[in-house]
């Protein structure tokens, strides 16, 4: 496996805020292969039964460390694992601990009460770009197999993964936490979303096949958006008449799972553009380590991809293009009537170094993504 510097960072900047780290993330995102590369750590797979006989006394445990660090591998296969990490953080502050498991585990109340204020959280999201170049790939190929190490670096396509991941995603992460019986409901509904990943939520359009109630979808959603297989990005309003204000999109966490749910063998530009909108999101979740961002659509269907909301600044406007020529600025200058400060952003495939035009009054700026990441991310949130 290729070299991951800037999230090994991450979990260092991270110790220097707190002794407990939580890396949350899907499976199969490459959380133990980080844990592993972390030098002078003391690797724990709490799969092992000698692992669990070893962690059976928290405290003996812990002050046999001494000033070391370790880590704690499927940490919710232990009995009690908050408590251990609560004991840690408490008593034996010197310990530097990494812990990783089940991600439904960091969205399950006991775990966020117990430690609350004691963790610091690190969210290990599909490969960005960074990761792609050190993987030696190319963004063709993070578009098709996606941002799961494993599936990226397979030499043959095979779409049957993406089906295996989710059978184990429900036998090894749903089942262990929530209490949802109706398996076939469930995975209808992830199935749809990924087909319809980028699009308006409708739970009502998705309750008759999925044989459930509209309710039951909404709580299917937030139980998928608490383990990061979907993402909810809801629409930023400052209550206009003109706007929509209470309908969410929803993307799925990984642009190999689109592709293979929507039976796509060869990608056309359309294609990539879809995917690449995707790519970016990814990418700022990634170097913000937060959900906050959001989109905007007006009633009359003119749309902004992104929006990030400044604390007490103006709103940044992203557009998403494959080719920066298929940019159109109608919907933009419409946003801008509305809020008037604020960068405007098209973010391109295809823009070896930033430019800018006007549109009238409206000033835009094409860049690549990494561009885009390095003058819309605060400097100190970057790994």
């Amino acid at each position: 496996m290729w070299p991951r510097p800037s999230w090994q960072q991450r979990v260092e900047d991270a110790w220097q805020r707190r002794s407990v780290v939580w890396l949350m993330g899907v499976r199969r995102t490459g959380k133990t292969v980080l844990c592993q590369s972390l030098p002078d750590v003391d690797y724990l797979d709490c799969e092992l039964p000698s692992t669990r006989r070893r962690l059976e006394d928290p405290e003996a445990f812990l002050a046999s460390v001494g000033q070391g660090r370790i880590a704690l591998d499927e940490i919710h296969r232990l009995d009690q694992p908050a408590e251990l990490l609560k004991i840690a953080a408490d008593h034996f502050p010197k310990v530097k601990i990494v812990a990783t498991g089940s991600s439904t585990l960091g969205a399950s109340s006991r775990f966020r009460d117990t430690l609350a204020g004691r963790k610091e959280e690190v969210w290990l999201t599909p490969m960005t770009l960074e990761d792609v170049v050190a993987a030696k790939g190319s963004i063709e190929r993070r578009l098709r197999q996606g941002g799961l190490p494993p599936f990226f670096a397979a030499k043959v396509d095979d779409d049957r993964a993406f089906q295996e991941w989710i059978d184990a995603y429900w036998a090894k992460d749903i089942l262990e936490l929530f209490r949802l019986e109706r398996r076939r409901s469930f995975q209808k509904l992830l199935e749809l979303l990924l087909i319809q990943s980028g699009g308006i939520f409708e739970a009502s359009s998705l309750a008759s096949p999925c044989e459930i109630s509209r309710t039951t979808v909404a709580n299917y959603l937030s139980v998928l958006e608490a383990t990061f297989v979907m993402h909810v990005v809801r629409p930023f309003s400052g209550n206009s008449a003109r706007e929509i204000v209470s309908a969410p999109k929803v993307y799925a966490f990984d642009t190999g799972f689109v592709r293979a749910f929507r039976g796509w063998r060869e990608l056309r530009n359309d294609d990539r553009g879809a995917l690449w909108e995707h790519v970016v999101l990814n990418e700022l979740h990634a170097y913000t380590q937060r959900r906050q961002v959001m989109y905007w659509r007006s009633k009359q269907k003119q749309e902004i991809d992104f929006v990030l909301p400044g604390k007490g600044s103006a709103p940044v406007a992203i557009e998403c293009k494959w080719r920066s020529d298929d940019f159109e600025p109608s919907s933009l200058l419409a946003f801008r009537r509305i809020y008037d400060k604020g960068a405007n952003y098209v973010v391109a495939n295809d823009v070896p170094e930033p430019f800018q035009r006007n549109h009238g009054n409206l000033a835009v700026r094409f860049v690549d993504l990494p561009t885009l990441i390095a003058e819309v991310v605060a400097p100190p949130s970057r790994p």
